[in-house]
């Protein structure tokens, strides 16, 4: 079974800033790219999650790390993968790298599991399993050569 979900992106001009580096803010939107992407993989789609079991996934804590730019055109890998469950938060772990496999950032998001009013809840044993079936902090690979299952 594939422990994460990879999705490619091509950076946008509107993406960068005015000395042509992608904006740090942008790391975020591609974090969710790949997070729903990973959902879709594991076999549900999140926008489901919310319509029919009131389960919305709220970012409760980002980071990313930086580690060289990327800049208009350039094609990139996310990698997204669980990183750790428990009964109200799921975490997320991501690799961006670049079409020559560098590693150009790193992340992770903590969520909880909130309803539409926003209050904290279990997340429902349907998508527990799917989370659960995730191996927890599998080590870095380089997206090089490697197909989508």
């Amino acid at each position: 079974m594939k422990t994460y979900a990879d999705t490619t992106v091509r950076v946008r001009y509107a993406e960068t800033d005015q000395m042509g580096v992608v904006y740090y803010a942008n790391y975020f939107a591609w974090f969710e790219v790949g997070r729903v992407e990973l959902c879709r993989q594991l076999g549900f789609e999140y926008k489901r999650m919310e319509k029919e079991d009131d389960s919305f996934i709220v970012v409760a804590e980002a980071s990313c790390r930086y580690k060289r730019p990327a800049r208009f055109d350039d094609l990139l890998t996310i990698r997204t993968r669980v990183t750790g469950t428990q009964r109200r938060t799921v975490r997320f772990g991501y690799e961006i790298f670049d079409d020559a496999g560098q590693l150009i950032a790193t992340g992770e998001t903590l969520h909880v599991v909130c309803d539409r009013a926003g209050r904290p809840k279990s997340l429902p044993g349907k998508y527990r399993k799917y989370f659960d079936l995730a191996p927890q902090g599998a080590p870095t690979q380089q997206p090089q050569g490697e197909t989508q299952a």
